[in-house]
């Protein structure tokens, strides 16, 4: 009687047709208005952040325009293990955000409020897919390129400066980190935080390489002021481009205090 042999699966057997699954899952994906990258160490945006935090032993991170908590959320997932304070004045995000936080003892969400320049407050404009939501108005160059960011209502939220709202959280940081994601609202961000400024270690903040919000500055006026205050710039990721031809119009600066 015939006796079948089997034998192991070799190697070169199995990548061609793994590399042509791959190929007919990224086209698909692909058509559908999507992209697939591997997520490696060396390329992703959080990754290389948590490297930065934990090289400088940031214990401290004030989430400046959390929105619903998605920065949040990354960081921990990736292995931070710090505190995080976090500011966000749009209320049906505000409620999202402190649903996500109930149940990490290390991360505090402040009661709603903008953070600006002043003490008072303040209208925000609710985009419709609420991250683009800015105290700015929005030029058509942002509505343009992203479907969707277009306003659709307004709400008042109280407004604080950093210098008021921060120093009960840096009471017994040793190495606080500031990270601002305002909508073309970082300048005035700044200008609210001239005395806790000098002790945070870094900054993560984002840049706008082309007109987004009517009053805006864009990204060499901010990386200038960041060096006057003793910030080196450390690394840049892309963060918003125009699907249409490419054009990156927003990225994530990070600098450290060297």
């Amino acid at each position: 009687m015939y006796q079948q042999v089997s034998r192991p699966i070799e190697t070169e057997d199995v990548e061609p047709f793994v590399s042509y699954i791959q190929k007919v899952i990224r086209r698909a994906v692909n058509l559908a208005g999507y992209d697939i990258q591997r997520l490696g160490h060396e390329s992703n945006a959080g990754n290389l952040l948590l490297k930065g935090i934990d090289r400088f032993e940031v214990d401290l991170i004030l989430d400046v325009g959390a929105n619903e908590g998605q920065f949040a959320r990354e960081l921990l997932w990736l292995g931070y293990k710090g505190r995080l304070v976090s500011f966000e004045p749009l209320s049906s995000a505000h409620a999202r955000l402190e649903k996500a936080a109930r149940r990490d003892p290390l991360w505090t969400v402040h009661p709603r409020c903008a953070i600006g320049a002043y003490d008072g407050e303040v209208e925000i404009n609710i985009a419709g897919n609420s991250v683009s939501s800015s105290i700015l108005p929005m030029m058509e160059s942002h509505v343009s390129a992203s479907a969707g960011s277009a306003y659709i209502g307004a709400e008042k939220a109280p407004m604080f400066r950093l210098d008021t709202a921060a120093p009960p959280y840096l009471e017994k940081a040793h190495k606080p980190f500031l990270k601002i994601d305002a909508q073309g609202y970082e300048w005035q961000v700044l200008d609210g935080a001239g005395s806790i400024l000098p002790r945070m270690s870094g900054v993560l903040c984002e840049l706008s390489l082309v007109p987004l919000y009517d009053g805006q500055r864009l990204w060499l006026e901010i990386i200038r002021r960041l060096e006057d205050e003793g910030f080196t710039l450390w690394s840049i990721h892309r963060g918003f481009t125009d699907p249409r031809d490419g054009r990156t119009l927003q990225a994530d600066a990070l600098f450290f205090r060297l």
